[in-house]
């Protein structure tokens, strides 16, 4: 084989991969067109590798659907396009950091609630309305809506609102004023009522900003990893 040039098992050794998934990733436009012998064999060059490289880089941080689109703008010298996927994916990690922030404000703003009436620590739709400074209306989109569930009482039919209630419906006033949508928090909701209160949720907490900090740093690398590809090989012929 001429110098220089790979044989799919050269890059797929380097990964871990199978020479399979080197020759999927060259038909999905992750990798550019390889050269082909007389014989029809696949013949790659150094910029396949980088160009490998910078994909399995990217993916951590971007998802494997949106680094596929990035290498494939990429290699068809759609480069604006590439940065502008990336710009993408950033502003979705800082979406997500955002909302993050509010629920840990939201989190901090809560009170235990007081036992209000009537006794037993549950009370009813109007005081619980007035509580929050809410319509009952309100309180009822809320609860079509799986926010919250208060049970019904045998002899009147009246909503009673348990103390859990209450605190949902603290939490989710805090994230509305907020500016999230119903649909956005009621998988927090749910999240709250599986962890049986808020203080079990201070490990999930944690646990969201390890992850949105190893997001981030994926992205840089992949960023380092794309930038050395587009350094070395675009508009440049192998």
């Amino acid at each position: 084989m001429p110098r220089g040039r790979l044989r799919p098992v050269d890059l797929a050794r380097e990964h871990g991969l199978s020479t399979q998934a080197v020759r999927n990733y060259e038909d999905a436009g992750i990798l550019p067109a390889a050269a082909r012998t007389e014989h029809g064999y696949r013949t790659y060059t150094g910029r396949h590798a980088s160009a490998l490289r910078a994909f399995l880089a990217l993916v951590p941080g971007h998802g494997h659907a949106t680094a596929t689109s990035i290498m494939r703008a990429a290699n068809e010298g759609a480069t604006e396009e590439a940065l502008r996927l990336i710009d993408e994916s950033h502003a979705q990690l800082l979406e997500d950091r955002r909302t993050l922030q509010a629920v840990e404000q939201a989190l901090r703003s809560l009170v235990p609630p007081r036992a209000p009436e009537p006794a037993g620590g549950a009370t009813f739709i109007g005081p619980l309305a007035r509580k929050l400074g809410i319509r009952p209306a309100t309180l009822r989109k809320w609860e079509q809506a799986g926010l919250v569930e208060p049970r019904r009482d045998p002899a009147t039919g009246y909503r009673v609102y348990s103390a859990a209630d209450v605190r949902d419906a603290q939490l989710a006033h805090q994230l509305r004023r907020g500016g999230y949508l119903l649909e956005q928090i009621a998988p927090l909701i749910r999240q709250v009522r599986t962890a049986g209160g808020l203080a079990p949720l201070e490990s999930a907490l944690r646990d969201w900003q390890a992850r949105l900090s190893a997001r981030g740093r994926a992205m840089l690398r992949g960023a380092a990893a794309l930038d050395a590809y587009l350094d070395a090989y675009l508009d440049r012929a192998d």
